[in-house]
């Protein structure tokens, strides 16, 4: 049962995480739509709007929900896994994860009123904070140490820092167009 519990567990793991990537990449072109002339910005806005909500609600929360079913369900099945140091490194990153994805839902629900506190390269930063959670959370599974788990954070920083310099130069040439 295990087993069958854990595939399901990784499937919307995948399935969060495609919709957490996605819905960022969505605030950043609905963002950048609002530098359009009318009747684009409008246009393009309502649509962002509705791909957005049905990402949001159709995916990436149902997908939330289910990993936090299926991982609980694995810690019922195998309570020794709560003796484990790296599984509470790894829930801890599961936390920021969830609050991840309701600062989301807040910006989604800010851009539907119209209100864009966010920059395009803000969004783009922000966008990189799931991806190096998700790292964090990977080193953790398969190394399943608690200790080794800071040279990961010592790589994900070193790794952050490639992705903002990357951020910045795409930046760069984007404005030199």
């Amino acid at each position: 049962m295990y087993q069958y519990v854990l595939a399901i567990h990784i499937i919307f793991v995948v399935c969060w995480m495609a919709g957490l990537f996605y819905i960022v990449r969505l605030f950043i072109y609905h963002r950048e739509a609002q530098d359009k002339p009318e009747p684009a910005r409008t246009i393009l806005s309502e649509q962002f709007e509705i791909i957005e909500k049905k990402l949001w609600w159709i995916i990436a929360t149902p997908s939330m929900y289910f990993v936090i079913v299926a991982g609980a369900t694995m810690l019922h099945l195998n309570p020794a896994l709560w003796k484990m140091p790296w599984l509470h490194v790894k829930l801890t990153f599961v936390i920021g994860l969830i609050a991840y994805h309701f600062i989301c839902q807040k910006i989604m629900k800010q851009m539907a009123k119209g209100v864009y506190k966010w920059t395009s390269i803000q969004l783009r930063l922000w966008n990189e904070l799931a991806t190096i959670i998700l790292f964090a959370i990977v080193f953790l599974v398969v190394l399943k140490s608690a200790l080794n788990w800071i040279f990961g954070v010592i790589g994900i920083i070193l790794f952050s820092l490639i992705i903002m310099s990357a951020v910045k130069i795409y930046k760069y040439f984007r404005e030199k167009k």
